[in-house]
């Protein structure tokens, strides 16, 4: 914003949220509250983005619902360069199920010309930021969660990004539309595969594509998996985006995995499926060589409680993400139910 004065910022009585509160105080004549009124906001977004302005229109992910109508009409049918920003996409500890941002990705992934993405972490929720900031093509929607980021040595450790002074970048970078990443490939985020036999044959090797904040346990959940049995091998995937989807990427995934799983905070009818109906179409699934889960949040509302508590709820930590590995993988007994059970 300090080098772009096109940029506005519009929320829907979300500024302590959104953090546009802080944007206000450095631009308060580039912010823009309109209280209550969701579907004013993308409104309003959308006529300021026709006459060359770039709107961030920054509201909780459960309260875009109310300004669907505009997010279709408004927005994307005319393709119009609006920047959706939702705020705790996911679930969101103890504001309760009215807060959760359960269902943006099922009711935005069927609308034509959005581009979705999500960051797995703090470093690429900058880079995001900035890439919808550069795309001017048509309309961008980047959600993220509630709550903080990893931190420098977690993010090195774990995720194996090499920064600079151990720091993180004050500033993100532009990334590609429409492509992913590869975090880890079978012996750690280092790639040190050299002299371990993990994962020799097709069957014994898995790959986790994560879309956003479940990426920390999916990296936690392959760690622990290799360290159980040696045999296998697990690579993780950062997709990035929802649409457009890395077909590359998938179908790289495929030919070097018996197993894919997706994982995703959001309810059935997102990423998961986007991948699967690719897999279909794309004729992955037709030989019968190939296993797919999608892991999503389950069909139910969520109470107040934490995050960690909820997404045990879910099913979505990493210990769920291994028991996944291991049960397809045919290393662990699922005991089979009966009539007399």
């Amino acid at each position: 914003a300090t080098e772009d004065r096109s940029v506005v910022g519009i929320t829907a009585a979300m500024p302590g949220g959104t953090g546009m509160d802080i944007f206000g105080r450095r631009f308060p004549k580039r912010t823009y509250d309109v209280g209550i009124a969701e579907q004013h906001a993308v409104t309003f977004a959308a006529g300021m983005a026709c006459e060359g302005l770039k709107p961030f229109c920054c509201i909780y992910s459960t309260f875009l619902q109310r300004g669907y109508d505009q997010v279709v009409h408004d927005v994307a049918t005319q393709n119009l360069p609006v920047r959706l920003i939702l705020d705790r996409a996911g679930v969101v500890g103890n504001d309760g199920p009215t807060h959760h941002g359960c269902y943006d990705l099922a009711y935005l992934g069927c609308i034509p010309n959005l581009t979705i993405m999500a960051p797995a972490d703090e470093i690429d929720l900058k880079n995001m930021v900035m890439t919808c900031a550069a795309f001017d093509d048509g309309p961008t929607v980047l959600r993220y969660p509630r709550g903080t980021g990893y931190g420098a040595e977690k993010l090195q450790k774990l995720f194996g990004f090499k920064l600079e002074n151990g720091e993180i970048p004050a500033k993100g970078e532009v990334i590609p539309i429409g492509k992913g990443r590869i975090i880890r490939r079978p012996g750690g985020v280092n790639g040190e595969t050299s002299g371990n036999r993990r994962g020799r044959e097709r069957k014994d090797r898995i790959a986790i594509l994560s879309f956003g904040t479940r990426l920390h346990e999916a990296l936690v959940a392959a760690n622990e998996v290799e360290e159980m049995d040696s045999s296998l091998g697990v690579t993780v995937a950062d997709a990035r985006f929802m649409k457009p989807l890395d077909v590359d990427l998938v179908r790289e995934l495929v030919d070097d995995n018996s197993i894919i799983i997706t994982v995703e905070e959001g309810s059935i009818g997102g990423f998961g499926d986007h991948v699967l109906h690719f897999l279909t179409l794309d004729g992955a699934l037709d030989d019968g060589n190939l296993k797919f889960r999608p892991m999503v949040l389950p069909d139910t509302y969520f109470e107040t409680a934490t995050q960690f508590e909820q997404y045990e709820q879910a099913g979505l930590n990493s210990e769920h993400i291994r028991g996944t590995i291991l049960r397809l993988a045919k290393r662990v007994n699922v005991p089979v139910l009966t009539e007399s059970d």
